[in-house]
Order: C-alpha cells, then structure tokens, then sequence
C-alpha cells in the first residue's frame, strides 16, 4: 500500500520505517518559525528550561510581522524580544522592519523552505508551505519552544482529503477562488485534522502565487496542512537557492479518506460573507453591498501577481467617495517591484495608501482597523466576528479583482461590471 504526500513528507523526517494516520510520530525540524506575537513565549518557555543554546541558530526564523512596525510600547516591546534573543543565539534569520515582510511570503522568497522540509510555525497561517511541496503545519508556542531545545515535535499523522479540479479557469477566477470555493462545499470543518491534496489539470496550469494563496486557507477548512505536489513550476521557483530541495510525489496507490473532483470551468470569482470563510457565494450574486474598507495584500494575496491586477483594474481611475483603500504588499522586495513597475503610483493616484509590509489590519491589530457598522472587503483570509476590529464590524473575503473593483464602485463588484 502507498503513501500519500504528506505521509511521505513525515516518514522522510521521522525514525520509523512505517506509518499510518492516527499514529503518533517524533518528527526532526527543517524550519522553526514564529513572529512577534508567538515567539515571545516561545523564547520564555526556552529559557525556562534551562537550556542555553538552540538546537541549530540556522533553522530557527524570528519575523516581526504583526504589529510591525510597532503601534505602541507594548508591541515593540514585543519585538525587542526577539532582537534580543536573534542577538543572543547569532540567529542568521531574523528580519527586522526595513528587511522583513510577512513571513508566510517572505520565507519562500528566501528560499528558506524549500520542497521535501518540514516546517512547524507558531502560526496558523504556516500551512502555505505546502505549496512547494513541503509539510507545513502551525502549531503553539510551547510546541515551538521544545524545538528550539533538540530540533523535534510531536506530530499526529493526518489522514489526506484529495481535491481533484478540471476544467479551465474564467476570467478573473484565481486560487483564490478555488480555495473559498472549496471551503464553501466543505465547510469551516471539513478537513480538520487532515491534509488537503490539491491536484488536477487546473492546479498544474496555476502559478506559485496562485497556489501559495490555496494552501495559505487550507487551515480555514480546519487542516494541518494544504499540499500542491512539486512540478515543473515549482522547480523553476526554487532552482535559483543553494540548498537542494527533495521532490515528494503521492503514490499511485495512496490511500485518501476522501476524494472529491470537480469541474470549476463554469467557477466564477467567489466572496466568502460574514462570518464564516464558509460562507461563500459568487461575487456576482451579490448585490448593493457598500463597502467602507478595501484591503488587498496579506499573506493570502500580496504578492506581485496580486497588485499586478488591482493595479490593472485602478489604473486612471478613482476610488468612489468614502472608501479607503489600503494596500500592503507582502515583501519589501514586492514592494520594490512594484514602485519599479509603475504600480504603486497607480494605487496613490487612484486614491488608496501603499503601506510597508505588515500582517496590521488582517488580524484586528493596527493600519486599517474597522469600527462599529463598517464593512470591509480584503483579499485576507478570516473574516471572522470582530477578525479587523469591531465585533460589530462585516468582513468579506474575496480576490484582488473583486477588491479593486469594489474600492471604484463602493459596492461589492464583479470585475465585469465596471463601465
């Protein structure tokens, strides 16, 4: 009987010759991350132990993401923690405002995870990963501090949901879409504790972006890890990164809990409603929804190919009356690209602010907080009761193009419908 990719993935980083969902496994770190909200306590459950040196200064990684840069004394204080502690221990990746980013696009960016390595993240949202064929999982702050001290964790080998997509994408259909779709049919549980395997004709056409922003919401649908099997596209990412990666495939005879195929050549841009990422209904069926706040960025959707169309659609034109637009590229190096490639100005003169990196509004915390009655819709990936601000606040989930033609219009808006 064969393995699955993630089972494969998990035997490659653990002593044992078998194994099998439901089973217990110590598994070895290639990556151990954590930001400035998680790794704090992390660092003081490390020192707690007694321990003085981490297990290997090379594969821990400390981003200053959240409250970054910092929005009060106690946030960079925070921070102040893990530049004390990277200082410490000689961490090599630790970045600091100036160089950091959000850490779920900054990491592969670097080349930090590569395809084959386990990550384990004091963060949610580490289950991008899996993107480039690598098993990623978050998991608590307690979890990360016993890594720091050997190198190891404790994992539960998940059973595998397999998502099989045919067909051809519309216009303006994105992974983004894909993945509330998804969620939509499943629900805010279908998968938990379990992998979700994306495949199929349609995955394979779909860039790294695309595919980030799937695995990225794997966690919405309750899973530990969302997983793209390496390609032709994947190799051409990592092939400019000095460390080898190792290429894991599914075997032909791999045993899934599940397998659900569907054809999305009819699949229109999708807009998950409050206040559930289940809550997904076309953007089309929506109507004279008006929105005060349009977010585009995050570790879901700031990446290049995601300003590249908002930019698209904002070009010579102006935000309707009342709307701020607040847009966060993911990286400082996506932020270069795209005063290089003229799209910044597009945003500024359309109305909107480009801001530095930060994870701020898509968790409630800072630059872009919403209060009471306001509505939002953000190219994020929670849109949970309170998620940016008030509890009496509506967040709607959509993609870039969704984003950028409701900021024109102050309605939720199907790209389509702009004159």
């Amino acid at each position: 009987m064969g393995y699955t990719l993630a089972e494969k993935l998990l035997l490659a980083h653990c002593s044992q010759k078998q194994i099998k969902p439901g089973e217990f496994i110590q598994a070895h770190v290639d990556v151990a991350l954590a930001n400035d909200i998680t790794a704090p306590l992390a660092i003081a459950e490390f020192k707690k132990s007694g321990f003085k040196k981490v297990f290997n200064k090379n594969k821990i990684v400390l981003v200053p993401d959240h409250f970054a840069p910092a929005k009060d004394a106690k946030s960079a204080n925070q921070c102040q923690v893990l530049a004390d502690f990277a200082k410490e221990q000689e961490i090599k990746n630790y970045f600091e405002v100036g160089c950091m980013g959000i850490e779920h696009a900054l990491l592969p960016e670097k080349g930090i995870v590569l395809p084959g390595d386990l990550v384990i993240g004091a963060d949610s949202h580490t289950c991008t990963y899996g993107a480039l064929g690598a098993y990623a999982t978050g998991m608590g702050s307690t979890d990360l501090a016993r890594a720091y001290i050997d190198g190891q964790c404790w994992l539960k080998v998940p059973p595998t949901i397999k998502f099989v997509f045919q067909g051809k994408l519309n216009k303006w259909v994105t992974g983004k879409d894909l993945i509330l779709y998804t969620i939509g049919q499943i629900g805010v549980d279908g998968a938990l504790y379990k992998v979700m395997e994306f495949c199929g004709p349609v995955i394979s056409k779909l860039g790294m972006d695309d595919r980030f922003s799937m695995c990225n919401m794997a966690i919405e649908a309750g899973a530990r890890a969302g997983l793209i099997a390496p390609d032709a596209i994947t190799k051409k990412y990592v092939a400019a990164f000095k460390r080898k990666p190792k290429f894991y495939q599914s075997d032909n005879d791999a045993v899934y809990e599940k397998i659900y195929t569907w054809d999305v050549s009819k699949l229109e841009p999708q807009v998950a409603c409050p206040h559930l990422p289940s809550n997904v209904r076309p953007a089309r069926s929506l109507k004279n929804i008006k929105v005060d706040q349009v977010v585009i960025g995050s570790c879901t959707n700031g990446r290049i190919s995601d300003l590249r169309i908002a930019a698209k659609l904002l070009k010579n034109k102006k935000v309707a009356r009342g709307v701020k637009l607040i847009i966060f590229p993911a990286t400082q190096k996506i932020y270069l690209q795209a005063v290089k490639e003229g799209l910044a100005e597009i945003f500024v003169r359309a109305g909107g602010i480009f801001s530095t990196p930060t994870c701020g509004p898509c968790l409630g915390g800072h630059m872009g907080i919403l209060a009471d009655g306001e509505v939002a819709i953000a190219t994020t990936n929670r849109n949970f009761l309170g998620r940016m601000g008030s509890p009496k606040s509506f967040v709607y989930l959509s993609n870039p193009a969704v984003a950028a033609a409701s900021a024109l219009t102050g309605k939720i808006t199907h790209p389509d419908n702009l004159k």
